[in-house]
């Protein structure tokens, strides 16, 4: 049974991260208040998970003003792209077996 879970990334066990990660698969950009909505989480965990991410170099962080608001977005890396595909793949293997 080891073997059927060796290819899924530990980095994706949380359901936020894996939430904040298929956003980012079909978004060029997300800010930080879009996905603390859309996901319903508190800015806490959000920022906690982000952090996790980052730290992986599978998101960046990108900080700039509108207007005189600060606003946070995220962007995937390409590194970020590939290991998350990777584990759908993984996933999608072993939702297949019989």
């Amino acid at each position: 049974m080891k073997d059927l879970i060796s290819n899924l990334n530990k980095v994706f066990e949380s359901r936020i991260r894996l939430g904040i990660m298929s956003i980012l698969m079909v978004n060029d950009s997300f800010d930080f208040n879009s996905l603390k909505e859309s996901l319903s989480v508190t800015d806490g965990n959000l920022a906690s998970h982000l952090k996790a991410l980052e730290d992986n170099e599978l998101i960046k962080v990108n900080k700039q003003f509108i207007g005189r608001k600060p606003n946070t977005s995220y962007t995937i890396t390409e590194k970020g792209v590939q290991q998350f595909k990777q584990h759908l793949n993984a996933l999608e293997i072993l939702v297949k077996i019989r």
